[in-house]
C-alpha cells in the first residue's frame, strides 16, 4: 500500500505535509491559543476545512451526474473548541449557492453533503452544525 503523506516536524509546532500521489505540499501551525503564531491552518483547522471540502467534492459528483451547476457555491467553516480534553467540539459550515435550485436538487445535494466520508468519520461527540442558504 502507497502512503497517503509524509509528515515532517519544522520545529516551532510547525509540521510540512506531502501528499504522496500529487507532491502538493501544506503547512500547518500550532493556533495562538495553544501556543503556536497561526501563521497556516492548525491541525483542527484541517479537520474541520476537510469536512467542507468533502461535502463540497460529493456535492460536486452528485451535480456532475444530476447535470447541476454549482458555480459560485461556497462555505464559511467555523471550528469551535473545548477543553479537558482539547478537541474540536463544533464545526458550523455555511454553504452559500448563487444559483437557484429545485426542492428536489436541494435535497439531494443537502443528503450528499451530510453523508460524506468525513463526516461519518468524525467522532459523534463533534456536533456537526450545517447550513444551506439556498437562493430562491
Amino acid at each position: 500500500m502507497k502512503t497517503t503523506s509524509v509528515v515532517h516536524y519544522l520545529g516551532n509546532l510547525r509540521t510540512s505535509c506531502q501528499h504522496s500521489y500529487s507532491g502538493a505540499i501544506f503547512i500547518t501551525d500550532a493556533p495562538l491559543d495553544n501556543q503556536g503564531l497561526a501563521e497556516a491552518f492548525s491541525p483542527t483547522d484541517c479537520v474541520s476545512t476537510a469536512l467542507a471540502s468533502c461535502m463540497m467534492t460529493l456535492m460536486g459528483i452528485a451535480a456532475r451526474t444530476h447535470t447541476i451547476d454549482l458555480s459560485g457555491m461556497q462555505a464559511e467553516v467555523f471550528k469551535v473548541m473545548a477543553a479537558d480534553p482539547r478537541r474540536i467540539s463544533e464545526i458550523r459550515i455555511i454553504f452559500s449557492f448563487q444559483k437557484a435550485y429545485t426542492q428536489k436538487e436541494q435535497a439531494l445535494l443537502e443528503n450528499t453533503a451530510r453523508h460524506c466520508p468525513v463526516a461519518k468519520s468524525l467522532h459523534p461527540d463533534i456536533h456537526q452544525n450545517i447550513l444551506f442558504n439556498w437562493q430562491n
